[in-house]
């Protein structure tokens, strides 16, 4: 009987954490989203050609009506466009011819001809009546702002890519700074480097120069003293000779030579 009592206990204490964990635990779809992303575009599912609003006022002769709506696809509506309209929970089923006006968010005015068609006129048309509309135009105007909306996004798109890349410009002006210095540093140390290094080689070709200069000098002197050694001298006396042995002393004859042809 006690551990039965245990055991009941145990189970009370746990049941609580249990059946909390079941219902914190989210349900997440297997793949893709839980729900399609709308960006605005048009619904194939819905037919924007009919839609629902209120008359919130009209004039005294009771023929302009001002009618609000709780969906502003009406902002697409321009003056002059005709809509169709009846009123809702009416045995009549026909539709009242219309023109609009003027149209801005969420209100748009018409203009009414005849409510025959929708309408005892004998009975007084009241204020907060809810009117069934329909109209081509509206599909018409939906499906262009769609399409145009789809060529706002990408230049949106494009927008935003460039203002990111100003903005990581930007926010790296610093590092990019840095790294751009450090760049040029790069190739201003390989350029000195070339130029120590074409400096040293000058200095060596320079001193080999110099020594080569020195050893050519040698040899060209040795080769001087060679050809003055093997030169072979013509031994013949010409008339200049004889002043020239006078001169110095030497023994010589009492008349010049005659000059050989």
């Amino acid at each position: 009987m006690k551990r039965v009592g245990e055991s009941l206990l145990i189970l009370f204490l746990i049941f609580p954490f249990i059946s909390y964990g079941n219902v914190l635990t989210p349900v997440f779809p297997d793949k893709g989203v839980a729900e399609r992303a709308n960006n605005g575009y048009i619904d194939p599912t819905v037919d924007y050609s009919r839609f629902f609003g209120r008359v919130s006022d009209k004039d005294d002769t009771g023929r302009i009506l001002k009618v609000k709506v709780e969906n502003n696809n009406t902002k697409f509506l321009k003056a002059g466009d005709v809509v169709y309209f009846k009123v809702n929970n009416q045995k009549r089923s026909n539709f009242c011819k219309a023109s609009v006006r003027a149209a801005e968010d969420f209100y748009f005015s018409i203009y009414v001809q005849d409510f025959s068609g929708c309408w005892n006129q004998e009975r007084y048309f009241p204020r907060g009546m809810q009117l069934n509309f329909k109209t081509k135009k509206m599909a018409d105007r939906v499906f262009e702002a769609s399409k145009y909306r789809e060529l706002l996004i990408l230049r949106k798109e494009g927008f935003l890519k460039q203002l990111n890349e100003i903005n990581y410009f930007l926010w790296t002006y610093d590092q990019q700074r840095l790294k751009e210095a450090a760049d040029y540093d790069i190739q201003i140390n390989e350029l000195m480097r070339q130029k120590q290094l074409a400096l040293d080689n000058m200095i060596q070709k320079k001193q080999e120069n110099i020594m080569l200069q020195a050893e050519l000098a040698n040899k060209l002197n040795a080769i001087d003293e060679s050809l003055d050694h093997y030169k072979v001298e013509r031994r013949e006396m010409i008339t200049d000779r004889w002043h020239l042995d006078q001169d110095n002393g030497l023994p010589f004859g009492r008349r010049p030579l005659k000059i050989k042809r």
